[in-house]
């Protein structure tokens, strides 16, 4: 009886060890990767837009729709299928891929949101009006989709590098600018506040326009030339090559333009579409870094 007690005892033990053992809870970290693992599955993002689909190529965010375009977009969105035009959407085709979200741009807000709105598909309108609209938006992003620790790697870089250019900015006397936007069959002028007005200024430039509050203004070369500029920027958007002979044209038949400072010392330089869009983009640093070039003729 005692050894069949004593039997009893040791089974009693080893069962309790082995309870033990199985009752054991699964480290958290494990359950909070297949959650994030989850989550990210579920995610369905369109790139509205180039340069959002490049903010998310460095938040490393997965796309499941890209836009049209000529330029090169990173090899992680290769073989996606194409929404179409940025501007004009092919709405059928988003609605067909059933989003999560999809995220524009403010500047075509005005033009999309009722349509997205109308078909029920959510829509992310992201403000990339300005350098520091962008730095704001891309910690949002990796706020919302849990890359908090890329996002803040990226404005950290871009920071650094715009920090640095204003510091050769400073070190130099302020030119006076003036910005023309070019599209097929007219232009505008602008303002400090679109965003190659914010990186003209960054770099040290003063804006001719400088006190208005719209982004673009209708040009009026009169009023114009009473600024006197040291320097003309031209940004030729839509048709490029077409924009450039229509400002060539206009600069070679409308007598005003010979008047101006920066006409006679030839200081008119062409802006690259790819470098200055009408948003801002991750190639900020290079577009400043060509500015300064520009402005003080480094």
């Amino acid at each position: 009886m005692k050894k069949y007690m004593q039997c009893l005892l040791l089974v009693a033990i080893l069962l309790l060890a082995a309870c033990g053992g199985k009752t054991a809870a699964p480290e958290q970290p494990q359950e909070n990767n297949k959650e994030k693992q989850q989550q990210e599955e579920t995610q369905r993002i369109v790139a509205g837009t180039v340069v959002v689909a490049d903010i998310m190529d460095r938040l490393e965010l997965d796309a499941i729709a890209i836009p049209d375009t000529v330029k090169q977009l990173p090899a992680r969105f290769d073989g996606l299928p194409s929404i179409g035009n940025a501007m004009q959407p092919d709405m059928e085709v988003v609605k067909s891929l059933n989003p999560t979200e999809v995220l524009s741009v403010s500047t075509l807000e005005y033009d999309l949101a009722p349509i997205f709105e109308q078909l029920q598909v959510p829509v992310d309108f992201v403000d990339l009006t300005s350098i520091d609209t962008m730095l704001a938006e891309i910690e949002e992003l990796g706020k919302r989709y849990k890359r908090v620790e890329q996002a803040d790697a990226l404005v950290d870089k871009l920071k650094n590098e715009i920090a640095q250019v204003e510091n050769v900015a400073s070190m130099h006397e302020q030119p006076s600018v003036l910005i023309l936007l070019g599209v097929p069959g007219s232009y505008l002028v602008a303002t400090e506040h679109s965003y190659v007005g914010d990186l003209a200024r960054r770099a040290g430039a003063v804006n001719v326009m400088a006190g208005q509050e719209a982004e673009y203004l209708a040009s009026n070369t009169e009023h114009l030339y009473n600024s006197n500029p040291d320097i003309i920027l031209r940004m030729a958007h839509g048709m490029p090559d077409e924009v450039i002979k229509m400002f060539d044209e206009e600069f070679k038949t409308n007598d005003v333009w010979k008047h101006f400072n920066a006409v006679k010392n030839n200081r008119v330089y062409d802006l690259e579409e790819e470098l200055f869009g009408t948003t801002a983009a991750l190639n900020v640093s290079e577009a400043l870094q060509q500015l300064i070039e520009i402005f003080y003729e480094q």
